[in-house]
């Protein structure tokens, strides 16, 4: 499968953005979706994830009560709503792609379970 990631932007504190993860050569709903990011001189984190039917998410506890994962099987595509932005949510964003529904069954999901990986959109929330 084959991974775009796309609604990265620029954008004041507090503003919002939604996050696009386009899949192409292999239905969506063959895998669990995650969301990652990675800051200059940081490692890449986990933000969040969701199981091959949407059923179950998980989420970091720096974004949760404030990004909501979501996935539209029919349309290929994974998305993730970030509101009430803050600049410590600067990063690149990268959507993955998991053969393993597992990788939802915990409270936080490692990049290393994720098998396929999109090229990144870039999030810079301004003070």
């Amino acid at each position: 499968v084959q991974l775009q990631a796309s609604g990265g932007g620029l954008v004041q504190a507090g503003g919002s953005l939604k996050l696009s993860c386009a899949a192409s050569g292999r239905p969506l709903n063959q895998y669990a979706m995650g969301w990652f990011r990675q800051a200059p001189g940081k490692e890449r984190e986990f933000v969040s994830a969701i199981n091959k039917s949407g059923v179950r998410k998980i989420y970091s506890d720096s974004v949760k009560g404030r990004f909501t994962i979501s996935r539209d099987n029919a349309k290929n595509t994974a998305y993730l709503q970030m509101n009430n932005l803050k600049p410590e949510d600067t990063a690149v964003y990268y959507c993955a792609a998991s053969i393993f529904n597992t990788v939802v069954t915990g409270y936080r999901a490692s990049p290393a379970d994720f098998h396929f990986w999109g090229q990144g959109t870039q999030v810079t929330v301004s003070s």
